[in-house]
């Protein structure tokens, strides 16, 4: 909690505000959007942060989560918000860096129509699967993924997500036929993995860790050069034959563009 205070302390001292404003910022509550439905990664660091920041700042920083289309819906919405400073985004790798390019008619430009504020840092991803599943290997995942072709299936925060895209690159380099299952956020695909309604996610770590920690979901594999001291029994992808999966999700804060200091 202390490196989330820290960023919060980060992100408050490098606020910008309207050109345009006259009264000393800020003056009511200020809403920080979450492209993604509640329990996902960007939303447990959202509410992590916001506490803090509302501390430092002197006034109430609510998350709402505007979730769909891998986190463009909530982007588009801070991206034609007044920039004021009272309504900021959590930007995320899927809906400021990747989804404008794979996904049709995104209303926004990534790099023209947001103001940067702070970089609050990355996160890998995790190769899980229901506890229950019969298998305790990645080796064990693939073979059991080519004895049922197209029958085995991954969710992630939707179409273009890093969870799908990280799905997609196991399957190619693996060489086994898995089926995508898209979400409002990787909350629900959890809900999903652990209900037995598909076989595995690449999800972040943070939503992950405790259902990993509980014996509720197992990790095979996490997206890191090195092993984590947090799983020091889970693989890495280049520990098991899985060379060049080299995944991992950045969250920012970012504002609408025309922001000022």
């Amino acid at each position: 909690m202390s490196r989330f205070a820290f960023l919060a302390l980060g992100i408050c001292s490098a606020l910008p505000f309207s050109a345009s404003a006259q009264q000393a910022f800020p003056t009511k509550l200020i809403r920080l959007i979450v492209g993604f439905a509640p329990g996902g990664g960007t939303d447990i660091v959202a509410r992590a942060i916001a506490p803090k920041m509302g501390e430092i700042l002197g006034q109430s920083v609510i998350i709402e989560n505007k979730s769909g289309a891998a986190g463009t819906i909530g982007a588009d919405l801070v991206a034609k918000s007044n920039p004021d400073g009272y309504t900021l985004l959590m930007g995320h790798s899927n809906s400021n860096a990747i989804s404008p390019y794979v996904l049709k008619n995104v209303p926004y430009n990534p790099a023209t129509d947001f103001t940067p504020i702070t970089y609050l840092g990355y996160v890998p991803n995790v190769l899980v699967v229901k506890s229950s599943l019969p298998v305790n290997s990645v080796a064990q995942l693939i073979s059991l993924a080519k004895q049922n072709p197209g029958q085995m299936t991954y969710g992630s925060s939707g179409i273009g997500s890093t969870q799908h895209l990280a799905g997609a690159l196991f399957s190619k380099i693996a060489g086994v036929e898995m089926n995508h299952v898209p979400y409002k956020g990787s909350g629900q695909a959890i809900v999903d993995l652990l209900g037995g309604q598909i076989t595995m996610n690449f999800d972040t770590l943070p939503p992950n860790l405790q259902q990993i920690k509980q014996g509720n979901l197992k990790a095979l594999a996490i997206s890191t050069p090195k092993r984590l001291a947090l799983l020091p029994n889970v693989p890495t992808f280049n520990e098991v034959g899985i060379v060049g999966f080299d995944v991992t999700n950045w969250y920012s804060v970012m504002g609408p563009k025309g922001m000022v200091q």
